[in-house]
């Protein structure tokens, strides 16, 4: 008998397939594989600058996130620049770095997995180009509120890009979580990045965005590689955003799950984070091996991502996935009441 396919909870991705209207947007545009796409992406730039209620101009497009990400840096950064993050966090952001020529400065998180803003900006020093902000905090989920990140980019230097990651918003029901579009007037240094990879379910198809004043956009746009997003891709995405009901609705099921879980898992004596994103961290403890725990759920083919001594990553995928879990979570942990 065949062994049973893993559970890939390891790369926070959605656990449905693209929506009907927009499989049939794939195939339709599939056929016309031999044409090249434009130069480039204006139209679906535009598009998307409709969709967020933002000027055309606002809007730069992208191989994914981490590729408009990479268009910044070439953009802002010189070599022997440094770029503070906080760790741990995205691993593309030390690559990226790296890859311009940037100096990588990780900042450690605080023991509850936020991320230390006033030790970020406290690394910031003269030769600092950029410093990322990933809200929702990947991997732990931890999100920082309106007032916090408001005190934060008054904080920043001129000087200084703030990447602002929000690869995993649509995640997110705190009250106090910020709205970062109006946080763009008046800031020529804030770039707002976000993906179609994650609450959308586009993540082979390589659609990434950035918001920010046009000045910064335009130089972000000029590393942009000719012919860089697929007719697929750009198809998909075109659909994808006329499907707002049918995507809010698997978006709140992947967040009941995540609500699911976080209860279920933190009755097994657990210290599992709340979160805002669609997955879960499990931090290591003095009473919680994640090595073993690691262990355990990669021999029963449940794929996660597990940093050493520090926590696991658990993507948050459809129910029967968590109940594969929770089985096999469930007979190494004691189970206590509710508080």
């Amino acid at each position: 008998m065949a062994a049973p396919s893993p559970r890939l909870l390891e790369l926070n991705e959605s656990p449905y397939p693209p929506l009907p209207s927009v499989g049939k947007a794939i195939r339709d545009t599939a056929d016309r594989a031999h044409r090249y796409p434009p130069f480039h992406p204006d139209r679906l730039a535009r598009r998307i600058a409709d969709w967020c209620g933002v000027d055309g101009d606002a809007v730069a497009v992208g191989s994914g996130s981490v590729g408009v990400a990479l268009q910044l840096l070439r953009a802002v950064i010189r070599p022997g620049d440094r770029m503070v993050y906080a760790w741990p966090g995205f691993d593309a952001y030390p690559m990226l770095a790296t890859m311009v020529g940037a100096e990588p400065v990780p900042v450690p998180l605080l023991p509850d997995g936020r991320q230390n803003l006033a030790a970020l900006t406290g690394a910031i020093d003269a030769t600092t180009s950029v410093v990322v902000v990933c809200n929702p905090h990947n991997p732990t989920g931890s999100l920082v509120t309106a007032p916090e990140l408001a005190e934060f980019l008054a904080r920043v230097p001129a000087h200084v890009t703030v990447l602002l990651d929000e690869a995993y918003i649509e995640f997110v029901r705190h009250p106090a979580a910020p709205d970062s579009l109006p946080l763009l007037a008046g800031r020529p240094n804030l770039l707002v990045l976000r993906t179609f990879s994650k609450a959308y379910g586009l993540a082979a198809l390589r659609v990434g965005y950035g918001l920010g004043d046009p000045r910064l956009m335009a130089r972000i746009r000029e590393q942009q590689l000719p012919y860089g997003i697929n007719a697929v891709a750009a198809a998909a995405v075109e659909a994808t955003v006329e499907a707002g009901e049918e995507l809010a609705a698997r978006i709140d099921a992947v967040i009941r799950e995540r609500e699911r879980l976080h209860r279920r898992l933190t009755r097994y004596g657990l210290s599992v984070l709340p979160s805002q994103a669609n997955f879960l961290w499990l931090a290591a403890g003095p009473d919680f091996g994640t090595g073993r725990a690691a262990h355990t759920l990669t021999t029963a083919r449940i794929q996660i991502r597990h940093w050493p001594g520090e926590g696991i990553r658990l993507t948050v995928g459809r129910p029967e996935d968590g109940d594969a879990v929770l089985s096999v979570l469930a007979p190494a942990r004691r189970e206590v009441a509710d508080p």
